[in-house]
């Protein structure tokens, strides 16, 4: 797997192994949405939303085969708490 070294995918090197269970692949690309991950053929592995905070891709990066797949989650994890701002009482 490749990628655009965005924050998402910070500290994972080029090349990395991700596991994907299925032959879906995205084909066209929306102009709001960039592509942030491929495979070594071109495949769409991954894509971002140019001005909102989306992300998505299409491997499994919680599975044990897939390599750096725990990184991946904590900078997913580190990106998503830094825009939550702080806690909120809840009411009932």
């Amino acid at each position: 797997m490749h990628h655009d070294a965005s924050a998402l995918f910070a500290g994972i090197p080029q090349g990395f192994l991700a596991v994907r269970y299925h032959s879906l692949v995205v084909g066209t690309v929306p102009a709001e949405l960039r592509v942030s991950a491929w495979t070594p053929d071109g495949v769409v592995m991954g894509l971002e939303h140019g001005a909102r905070p989306l992300f998505g891709v299409q491997f499994h990066p919680e599975s044990v085969s897939t390599r750096y797949g725990r990184c991946l989650l904590e900078n997913f994890r580190d990106l998503t708490r830094a825009r939550r701002g702080p806690p909120r009482a809840l009411r009932p």
